[in-house]
């Protein structure tokens, strides 16, 4: 663990209570998620931001130095995120947005989670194949083999394209300056590929009875993951025998979890963990 993360490993084994581990998306910082600790502490959750391997301290860090998180996959943040995991005093709440949703289901289908919240979730293997308008926003990265070793920024143009499609044009640009950074391609090549692996990293384990109550959340202006493909994941999921619900936020693009609205998403998240502290 870096030692920010031991930091607040050890203020959550203090507190009362399970913690509440908070997983990002692909091209944002662990420091995305500090709106949401505040809220969440207000309401008696403690926090712990996971950072990805490699992950810079902070954005002008990030772009000054990309080649610090190249090469990263799905298997190095998911192997980081279960030490974490494990050095809590008791399992927590998982909270993902994106890739980091992905990840917080297959900490869920290893039975290590309390309850897992997966918001506008990268899509597991199994799922049907992506929409175009998914595949025209990922082509960033996916346009080029090379980027599969390298670590790939969006311009503004790309990332208002894919992610803030939803915004003013003043507040997307903002997003993207503020927190905008460069994301490993492996990640995003690994889910991109995962119905012709076996043993793709991008699995998750949707049948363990331990796995724990699920919330999936879409987004309905969401381009990278599409209302339909978050469905698709709580229709997959929702086999397991535990609790899974499923809410769409219908005017949200995939910015949800850190623009303007961002209060709403993390009021619904907190309703949701209450009924299982």
């Amino acid at each position: 663990m870096t030692p920010r993360e031991r930091e607040q490993v050890d203020a959550a084994n203090a507190a009362d209570g399970p913690a509440v581990v908070l997983l990002h998306e692909m091209w944002a910082l662990a420091g995305v998620w500090e709106p949401w600790r505040e809220r969440l502490a207000s309401a008696g959750l403690p926090t712990v931001t996971l950072e990805w391997p490699g992950e810079a301290a902070s954005v002008e860090d990030a772009q000054a130095h990309p080649d610090a998180i190249a090469g990263v996959g799905l298997l190095d943040i998911l192997a980081h995120a279960l030490a974490v995991v494990d050095a809590l005093r008791e399992p927590p709440f998982v909270v993902g947005d994106g890739v980091g949703a992905l990840t917080a289901q297959q900490i869920a289908g290893r039975g290590r989670a309390r309850a897992a919240v997966a918001i506008s979730p990268a899509p597991m293997r199994g799922a049907p194949p992506a929409p175009d308008t998914v595949l025209a926003s990922a082509a960033p990265i996916l346009g080029e083999r090379g980027n599969r070793e390298r670590a790939v920024a969006l311009r503004y143009p790309e990332f208002r394209r894919a992610c803030a499609n939803a915004l003013t044009v003043d507040e997307a640009r903002a997003l993207w300056e503020a927190f905008h950074v460069p994301a490993p391609g492996r990640v995003g090549f690994e889910v991109a590929t995962q119905r012709r692996e076996a043993r793709a990293p991008s699995s998750v384990d949707t049948v363990n009875r331990d796995r724990g109550p699920l919330l999936v959340i879409a987004a309905g202006k969401d381009r990278l993951v599409p209302p339909e493909v978050a469905a698709e994941t709580f229709r997959i999921q929702s086999r397991n025998p535990c609790p899974t619900d499923y809410v769409e936020f219908f005017d949200r693009g995939h910015t949800l979890t850190y623009d303007a609205g961002w209060p709403e998403v993390a009021d619904r998240v907190i309703e949701y963990l209450d009924r299982y502290r």
